[in-house]
């Protein structure tokens, strides 16, 4: 006799554990969905439970790769360098026959041959540590500075006052810690060492302690100017304000419609909870299929231009959960033509819901997975109407033909995984960005998406936002390019912290772009035809620095519960003169929350 089929339910069945049945009713979900949550859960909590869970060797051997190692290849390479220049000087000066000849032709050819793969090395660990360690140090010690500063002074300050103390503490914060880098650079000089001899590189253990010497020394010295540098020039730069008025435009002109949506965190389970929000927040994808009918009868009754997701697609990253999200945009195909996607931490990074100390080594092939699902999903949405583009700011090839040559790798690794197989696709990923979606005119709009995901692979750094100095001088060249179009800067990570008074130190620190400030002023020279468009902290906020302006969306789907409405905005661009990109008020659009929710 063949079994009855299941069928899955409509509404939720009324609570077997309101019937005595249970004593915990599974849909309500427990503690465990909390576990990660910074909405249900204080930092120290959070933390405590990092400790605990950890795991120790894996912990260690991550700091080992990602820092102990750049370390001490960077501390090493003036040692190496110098032992080369002193074996040379010596068979400079023994040079009386043929082998010492062929020795000094042996050890040029060396010091050609090896000091481009040595300089490169040094280079390029160089700029791991100042990721990793020097530029969050400042953004973490500029924003401590500005939050003792506001809850001391700047409780009753205007927004303008504010915008004077930001001023004043980044050059304070710049001043103290480079202070503090030469302070270090001093203490740990006397066990520096920074020339080397041919013996001591066949007996490396005596080198170990000069060689992190010169690290730390190298380190604290360009953190000591570095911190000069953008402590004062952000002080000098214009300070976020609240946009003080929109644009007033001649009737007739060129406008577009652009809803933005973003941190939408698509689960994978019917009764899931998200990882930010935990059982304060909704459960299942219920308010995502409403917000896109909501969207299809706007669209049907005043034309949308563009659908505009700033990241945070899913929830983890997870197949289930790109697959839950690919299926609710393909019920609305009008609406998938329009729409354009770009990646998040969440989509991107390591993430657990109930495990805030999961830990990816810097070679798991976890997080290249992750990359190559959202890399797919991109590619799904809109790979035949985004660019890629090239140093020049040129759209070179279309997503879909760049992907080509790396398809059957990439279906390989899905299948089958492997650290092998995840090496062969290393740099794919991050070569796509920036895209472009090229104006239909060349006065038009165009979109320029960027991936602002920093290179963390711990689930409670997973938030860390970093602009490449690669993917910043492309999206100048576009603007270069494209002399008279307008232009969407569209990334995930809010460039700099908002400019409101805030309850906790951990409501403005480790979310924004580390190097935030940098990338506005780069951003400032284009700013008449430009507008910057992000998610991440689920705030509605319309602002700008000097004439750049910024547009923050809310989450239309987090910090609810399933009864409570939420909202996203629809913005109005327009052409103005002079190649101006003008903002007109926004539509404000709720979703209402499910009835009995």
């Amino acid at each position: 006799m063949r079994a009855p089929i299941m069928t899955r339910p409509t509404v939720e069945p009324q609570s077997t554990a309101a019937q005595g049945g249970l004593l915990i009713d599974p849909r309500r979900g427990d503690i465990e969905d909390d576990a990660s949550s910074p909405g249900q859960r204080s930092l120290l909590a959070i933390a405590g439970s990092l400790l605990v869970e950890i795991s120790l060797p894996k912990l260690l051997f991550a700091w080992i790769v990602s820092l102990l190692l750049p370390a001490v290849l960077l501390g090493l390479a003036p040692l190496i360098a110098t032992a080369w220049f002193s074996s040379l000087s010596e068979h400079v000066l023994e040079l009386t026959g043929i082998g010492a000849a062929l020795v000094l032709v042996a050890v040029l050819a060396l010091g050609w041959f090896g000091w481009r793969p040595l300089f490169r090395a040094a280079e390029t660990n160089f700029w791991s540590l100042n990721a990793l360690a020097v530029q969050p140090g400042y953004a973490f010690g500029r924003e401590a500075l500005r939050h003792v500063a506001e809850r001391i002074f700047g409780k009753n300050s205007t927004a303008a006052g504010r915008a004077r103390l930001r001023a004043a503490t980044s050059a304070s914060a710049g001043i103290v810690l480079c202070l503090c880098a030469v302070a270090v650079a001093i203490l740990v000089w006397p066990a520096s060492r920074w020339i080397g001899s041919v013996s001591d590189l066949v007996l490396l253990h005596r080198l170990i302690v000069p060689t992190l010497a010169n690290a730390v020394v190298l380190v604290s010295g360009y953190l000591a100017f570095a911190s000069l540098v953008w402590g004062f020039a952000d002080a000098g730069m214009d300070q976020p304000l609240d946009l003080p008025g929109y644009d007033d435009v001649p009737s007739g002109c060129r406008t577009w419609r652009v809803a933005h949506l973003s941190d939408l965190h698509v689960v994978g389970e019917r009764y899931g909870f998200r990882i930010e929000c935990g059982r304060g927040g909704p459960r299942g994808n219920q308010r995502l299929a409403r917000l896109m009918d909501r969207l299809a009868a706007i669209h049907a009754g005043d034309p949308l231009d563009l659908i505009l997701v700033t990241g945070d697609m899913t929830d983890a990253g997870r197949a289930t959960e790109w697959a839950e999200f690919l299926d609710a945009v393909a019920l609305h195909p009008e609406l998938a033509a329009r729409m354009v996607i770009l990646p998040r931490n969440h989509d991107v990074n390591i993430v657990d819901r109930a495990n805030p100390a999961r830990l990816d080594l810097p070679f798991s092939p976890g997080k290249r997975l992750r990359q190559m699902r959202t890399l797919s999903a991109i590619a799904a949405v809109q790979g035949e109407r985004v660019y890629v583009v090239d140093d020049k700011g040129k759209p070179a090839v279309a997503l879909n033909e760049a992907l080509a040559p790396h398809r059957q790798r990439i279906a390989a690794f899905a299948e089958r995984g492997g650290l092998r197989r995840a090496a062969r696709l290393i740099g794919v990923f991050d070569d796509q960005f920036p895209m472009i979606l090229p104006p239909d005119q060349e006065d038009g709009l165009g979109v320029v998406i960027l991936n602002s995901n920093a290179e963390t692979h711990f689930s409670f750094t997973n938030a860390l936002g970093l602009v490449s100095v690669e993917q910043t001088h492309r999206l100048a060249a576009v603007f270069v390019n494209f002399p008279k179009a307008r232009w969407i800067v569209a990334l995930h990570h809010h460039l700099i912290e908002y400019p409101m008074p805030v309850a906790t130190f951990s409501e403005r620190i480790g979310t924004a772009l580390v190097n935030g400030s940098w990338f506005v002023r780069t951003l400032n020279r284009f700013a008449e035809r430009a507008v910057v468009m992000h998610g991440h902290r689920h705030i509605d906020w319309i602002g700008g620095c000097g004439a750049l302006k910024i547009i923050s969306a809310p989450s239309p789907v987090m910090g609810a519960s399933d009864a409570a409405p939420t909202r996203f905005l629809i913005h109005t661009l327009a052409a103005g003169s002079g190649g101006r990109l003008c903002l007109l008020p926004p539509q404000c659009v709720e979703i209402a929350g499910e009835a009995g929710g």
